[in-house]
């Protein structure tokens, strides 16, 4: 059964093919499942970093979940790697145009992403503490548009640990990514000091 929480972002995504960006953590499996649940019809994506040793297997791991499923899936990588700078922004922003090339590629406009009320809250006091003043408090919007594709967030109204509780529910494992628990990224930092 879906939870009530998210029944209702995943209810106002439009109608048609959605892709949906999954990593293999918990979110965005949570989200992938229960889109399937929802039977609609999506197609995964999957974006290999190649900043972890692990990266390739875990890819694979999120493509062998789709294929036991009869999702369709692709596994993009990231060639060019990380250069200096903010090494997390600059991977999200790769992400981003790796997916919205993708999704353009394959007709698809609307691409369902896994942030969760504890991301928007994170992303609220991350904000906050760069200074962005009022601003900060609008956080992520439930749909935006870039790159040429419309991205949603359907999973805005649920925590994180009612999706992992769902996912437990159903027999359906994860993949933890350790630079989750890394105290040099300022959202790993936040997270750490929420309650």
């Amino acid at each position: 059964m879906i939870p009530p929480e998210a029944a209702a972002g995943i209810a106002a995504l439009p109608p048609g093919p959605l892709g949906v960006a999954i990593s293999g953590g918990g979110d965005s499996t949570a989200l992938l499942l229960l889109l399937h649940a929802a039977r609609r019809a999506v197609l995964a994506v999957t974006v290999d970093h190649g900043l972890r040793p692990e990266s390739a297997a875990e890819a694979a791991a999120v493509g062998a979940l789709c294929a036991a499923r009869g999702i369709p899936h692709d596994t993009l990588v990231w060639a060019e790697g990380p250069e200096s700078g903010n090494l997390q922004a600059r991977a999200r922003q790769a992400r981003r145009r790796l997916i919205a090339d993708w999704a353009r590629g394959r007709g698809i406009g609307d691409v369902a992403l896994g942030h969760t009320l504890d991301d928007q809250a994170e992303t609220v006091l991350l904000r906050l503490a760069r200074g962005s003043g009022v601003d900060g408090l609008a956080a992520m919007a439930a749909v935006a548009e870039g790159d040429g594709v419309r991205w949603h967030r359907p999973l805005l109204g649920i925590g994180r640990g009612a999706l992992r509780d769902w996912l437990r529910g159903e027999g359906v494992a994860w993949i933890d990514d350790p630079s989750n628990e890394d105290p040099r990224f300022d959202r790993v930092r936040v997270r750490a000091a929420s309650p």
